[in-house]
């Protein structure tokens, strides 16, 4: 099952898109043998301000994928969970799993509407960046806890 992260806004050069790059690439690194990956980061510009047109292209881009939408109201996870939401999807046979992140104002209702379930990192809001971090930190946990990887500890 292919895995990505789509984010409205510029990744910026800063050390939090270093650091999900990193994430990404032992996600994907370390997802082969376990049916999950690549995992690629998307980062979406829209040419028109707002949350209708971020819409537009979040579900575009997420096209014929299992859509998980990233927000506050949303329902959490510990990561042991998040792993076994990720392998049940997997081995249900879903081929993309996606994950949106919205813009400065946070994901238009048609987005939530058609994302198949929600995702909170709790009831804070967080910088994007920062939020595709943690988000690639934590698809990288999944698979190494899958994987029975030492990584995680519970």
């Amino acid at each position: 099952m292919k895995l990505a992260v789509i984010a409205i806004g510029k990744p910026g050069r800063g050390p939090e898109s270093t650091l999900a790059a990193d994430y990404a690439e032992r996600a994907t690194l370390a997802g082969r043998a376990l049916g999950l990956g690549p995992l690629e980061l998307v980062d979406l510009e829209p040419r028109k301000a707002g949350k209708a047109p971020e819409a537009e292209l979040i579900l575009k881009a997420a096209e014929g994928a299992h859509l998980i939408a990233c927000d506050e109201r949303g329902k959490t996870f510990s990561s042991r969970a998040f792993a076994e939401h990720i392998a049940g999807l997997r081995d249900r046979g879903e081929r993309r799993l996606v994950f949106a992140i919205g813009g400065a104002d946070g994901l238009d209702a048609s987005v939530r509407a058609a994302a198949s379930s929600t995702l909170a990192f709790g009831p804070q809001t967080w910088p994007h960046a920062l939020a595709r971090a943690m988000l690639a930190e934590q698809l990288y946990r999944a698979v190494t806890i899958l994987a029975g990887s030492p990584y995680h500890r519970d």
